[in-house]
């Protein structure tokens, strides 16, 4: 009883301390980073732009020096000339994806990229470092920020309308999940304020998201386009929208996103958020989800509520495809490295990852279940019943990350695997709730 009552005072005391470490080094305010990452398949660089001072601060105050997982990178906070981390997160980019494209043997790019911390009282040194497939550090840059910096720029709402089509409680103890309108004009809000209704239906009628809907805000920015419906490049269709969206992202047609990050973040001035859902007024299959940096989808295809969950399984939680189909430029996945995904491993370090879920006498790689139905055939409800099913057998599976062969995934179907099945397996069941409850810790 001493030992439990020591444990909860232990525990009560991290709580406050970390709470008073907010307070001791920010201000309840935001201060957005814009950065420029820019190279090719060798080589990647970072440059710093702009700084902005934002009302509120929407993010955890508490564990403010720990990451739920790595990413493909990170930013820090730290006490000015020190090594003492007063903030941290992870995030991946889109342009590391494209540093694994043969385009990028061929031609430097850069690509825009923005970061929301909160605001310092006095001048502390943020860190950006990225990495690649194999964990190295491939480019870091430390540069100070002093909050009294009269070329930091305060900015506030923007007169883009908005409204919140979820509340489970206010900003600081919900993740903040703000909708962006791309593709719809002014005219057609109506049906963006209804489209989002329906995304956040289908999000939350999902688990674990369903028992956790009372941990998120979801609100509606209504940014308005020029032009009605999306850019299709392979059809030489280009419209004026939002925040410029468009399929074929690295010339592959069902790859919708958008690399206008620096105005998606003036899009969203004002409008407290966490995680960003670009919503594109489309019909057409697509879609894409980076970690900690956008998520998007279309309307209106059939696949919408399937779509949108899965896309959010990779922006808010970094969960990997577990699809393959061994068509890449560049592996991905390296059999030296173990992925920093929580849904798959190389086996370098599986203990790290769901071992402690797959149940006794296991087979390692785990053979398929020859009585489970290809769900591209499947026609018949027990048919689909039975794959369902197969997504709740944990055992490790080879395939997944795009690739067939040294890659493995928890479950023989999943969510974030298939359309065809409604259920995450039970590792990716976990990250959500454990990442879920990382950011929403009192």
């Amino acid at each position: 009883m001493k030992r439990l009552l020591y444990l909860i005072a232990v525990l009560s005391l991290s709580v406050e301390m970390s709470a008073q470490d907010f307070s001791e080094w920010f201000e309840d305010n935001t201060l957005r980073l814009d950065y420029v990452f820019a190279g090719d398949s060798a080589k990647a660089e970072i440059f710093f732009e702009q700084a902005f001072k934002q009302q509120q601060w929407a993010g955890r105050k508490n564990r403010l020096s720990e990451m739920y997982q790595s990413g493909n990178g990170q930013v820090r906070v730290y006490e000015q000339g020190t090594d003492h981390v007063l903030y941290c997160n992870s995030f991946s980019t889109l342009f590391q994806e494209w540093q694994a494209t043969e385009e990028a043997t061929k031609v430097k790019k850069c690509f825009e990229t923005s970061y929301l911390v909160p605001y310092p009282k006095k001048a502390v040194d943020v860190c950006i470092t990225l990495t690649d497939f194999h964990n190295q550090v491939t480019a870091e840059l430390r540069h100070t920020i002093d909050p009294n910096d009269i070329l930091i720029r305060p900015i506030g709402e923007n007169g883009i309308p908005y409204q919140y089509i979820w509340r489970g409680g206010d900003i600081t103890s919900c993740i903040d999940l703000a909708f962006v309108a791309e593709s719809y004009t002014a005219e057609q809000m109506d049906k963006f304020y209804k489209d989002v209704e329906r995304a956040v239906d289908a999000l939350f009628s999902f688990e674990p998201f369903t028992s956790l809907k009372n941990r998120f805000n979801v609100v509606a920015v209504a940014s308005p386009s020029t032009d009605s419906g999306p850019c299709i490049p392979h059809k030489g269709e280009w419209k004026r929208s939002a925040v410029n969206s468009h399929y074929d992202t690295f010339y592959s047609d069902r790859y919708l996103m958008t690399t206008d990050m620096h105005r998606i973040y003036d899009v969203l001035s004002g409008v407290p958020f966490e995680n960003i859902f670009v919503l594109v007024n489309s019909s057409l299959y697509g879609g894409g989800g980076i970690y900690n940096q956008v998520t998007v989808a279309p309307s209106d295809h059939s696949t919408f509520r399937e779509v949108v969950v899965h896309e959010f399984g990779h922006g808010f939680a970094g969960l990997a495809d577990e699809y393959f189909y061994d068509d890449q430029y560049t592996t991905m996945y390296p059999a030296d490295a173990e992925p920093w995904e929580k849904n798959l491993t190389t086996l370098v370090d599986f203990k790290s990852k769901w071992a402690d879920l797959v149940p006794n006498k296991t087979l390692i790689p785990t053979p398929p279940d020859p009585t489970v139905p290809n769900y591209r055939t499947a026609k018949t409800a027990k048919d689909l019943k039975k794959i369902n099913d197969a997504t709740q057998v944990v055992g490790v599976f080879e395939g997944g990350g795009y690739q067939s062969k040294g890659v493995y995934r928890p479950a023989q179907e999943c969510r974030m695997k298939i359309n065809e099945v409604k259920d995450f397996c039970p590792v990716c069941n976990r990250v959500i709730r454990e990442i879920t409850d990382f950011y929403t810790a009192k």
